[in-house]
């Protein structure tokens, strides 16, 4: 884990609601639900539209321009799961919202399954 930065204040980012920073090189969208912060990037893959523009409910973002979805806690497409934008670390530190421009590790695919035998299950008889 990196170091984490001061993007706004708590009361700058209201409830159900996103804010575009910028840390570094990077532009960010900031937000909040349940109390609650997450930070992603703030374009949306399909067609650069900002993210913090969009509809929060349930633990998703849900883009201005064509109502791709994504899931604020890893930034997965809510609709196709292997399709992610990078999400960062949050934390609070009194009235401050804090994060961490380094993404972290992707998780490891699912392992395939094994090919089951074209008369099902084998230990049967």
């Amino acid at each position: 884990m990196g170091e984490f930065h001061t993007v706004c204040r708590v009361d700058e980012v209201p409830e159900k609601e996103g804010k575009t920073v910028s840390l570094g090189d990077k532009v960010l969208a900031v937000f909040r639900e349940g109390g609650q912060f997450y930070a992603l990037d703030d374009f949306c893959p399909h067609m650069g539209a900002s993210l913090s523009d969009g509809h929060v409910d349930n633990g998703t973002v849900t883009c201005p321009w064509h109502a791709w979805r994504f899931r604020l806690r890893d930034g997965a497409w809510a609709d196709s799961p292997r399709i992610r934008i990078p999400c960062y670390a949050v934390r609070v530190v009194g009235d401050q919202v804090q994060v961490d421009p380094t993404p972290p590790p992707r998780p490891a695919p699912p392992a395939p399954k094994p090919p089951q035998s074209p008369g099902g299950d084998a230990s049967r008889t």
